[in-house]
């Protein structure tokens, strides 16, 4: 009996080995893995900027004459209407000038008078044979020269009129004063500003903006809101981008036209402008989809035909909480490990459990993979 001993130990061990391997799974099943199906979309974030309100036109009042000024009614923040006198010269000046030219008028109307008279007078004897040609050519060429310094005595005097009455500046429209350049008492010049003046018409919100925030041109739309009071605020469009940078600072001045503004958005008030970036081609993968391969980023793609994998390097633009942005090396309907990447080598078979997809609800929030399934992929 004791010689049989060993014989039952050894078909005993023999019957538990094979119920072991029966238990295991075959091989060609391959490792069951968690996948993510790769999906474009919009990449969303946010920016804001600081600027202020200003007007879309400024308007540099100045005279069109020269002169000393004895009178300058506004100040810095007065408001003005249409047709109001803001300054004025001394008319000394001006109104010599137009008394010389309305005598010179006169003098000229005698002449007119007088060369007429001549004219018609030589008119008559040369129909009657009394006179001779070249007396009546001479008196004609006499009236058509006095008829000429008539009309040149005639426009002297309205340019005078007119000299005298640009001794007084008045505003073309109603606006604020923001800024003055020159003082009663001073000689000042034609053209010089006097005051400036920002015209009541339309407001614009005014940045200073980045290079790399400029991207998307006019079609960005901008919430601008008051700093005193977020509360206020109104919707605006880019009007306007300046075609160089600042020397200084390298950022491009902005305008943006605001559509209907309250009236708590003043001139000069400062404000704060919130607006989306947006860039199509990224996409956004759970965190633990993201492995490595010779220190350079990559993830694992899973091949449907043979349910096999292969590393591939991609361009990570950021990382975030949950989810990584990858720049390039993914394309829309790729499908990746997002669970059990550590276990993995090149060419081995997996078992993807079901796929999922970023929904399209969350498009505009998480681009890719969608945060749901990143967070189950990452639990997984």
């Amino acid at each position: 009996m004791i010689r049989f001993v060993p014989r039952l130990l050894l078909v005993a061990s023999v019957a538990f080995l094979a119920g072991c391997q029966a238990e295991q799974p075959p091989a060609s099943a391959g490792r069951p893995v968690g996948v993510v199906t790769v999906e474009a979309s919009v990449l969303r974030d946010a920016a804001s900027l600081t600027g202020d309100i200003q007007a879309r036109k400024d308007v540099d009042a100045a005279f069109r004459v020269g002169g000393r000024m004895i009178e300058r009614g506004v100040n810095v923040g007065d408001r003005v209407t249409a047709g109001q006198v803001i300054a004025k010269l001394d008319p000394a000046t001006e109104q010599n000038a137009l008394t010389a030219a309305k005598a010179t008028l006169a003098a000229a109307r005698g002449d007119v008078a007088t060369a007429r008279n001549t004219f018609d007078r030589q008119d008559r004897l040369l129909v009657q044979g009394f006179t001779t040609r070249p007396r009546f050519d001479q008196a004609r060429q006499a009236l058509e020269t006095a008829q000429s310094r008539l009309e040149d005595a005639e426009a002297r005097v309205e340019t005078a009129r007119d000299r005298l009455r640009f001794t007084e500046l008045r505003a073309d429209a109603a606006g604020v004063v923001t800024a003055r350049g020159a003082e009663p008492g001073e000689v000042v010049q034609p053209g010089r500003m006097i005051v400036r003046i920002a015209r009541d018409d339309d407001r614009d919100a005014v940045f200073d903006v980045p290079a790399g925030l400029l991207a998307g041109g006019a079609d960005v739309r901008i919430r601008v809101t008051l700093v005193a009071d977020p509360t206020v605020g109104a919707e605006g469009r880019v009007r306007e981008v300046a075609p160089e940078a600042d020397p200084v600072t390298r950022t491009f001045r902005v305008r943006v036209a605001l559509e209907r503004p309250p009236e708590a958005m003043r001139l000069g008030a400062t404000v704060n402008g919130a607006f989306d970036l947006r860039s199509s081609v990224v996409v956004a993968i759970p965190a633990s989809a993201l492995t490595s391969s010779n220190r350079a980023p990559a993830v694992w793609i899973v091949d449907p035909a043979t349910s096999s994998v292969s590393l591939r390097l991609v361009d990570v633009l950021r990382f975030e909480p949950n989810r990584v942005v990858i720049a390039q090396g993914l394309e829309p309907g790729d499908v990746i490990v997002s669970a059990g990447v550590q276990a993995l080598h090149p060419g081995q078979r997996v078992k993807p459990l079901a796929p999922q997809r970023s929904s399209s609800s969350e498009k505009n929030r998480a681009p890719g993979a969608s945060a749901g399934n990143a967070a189950r992929e990452s639990r997984g």
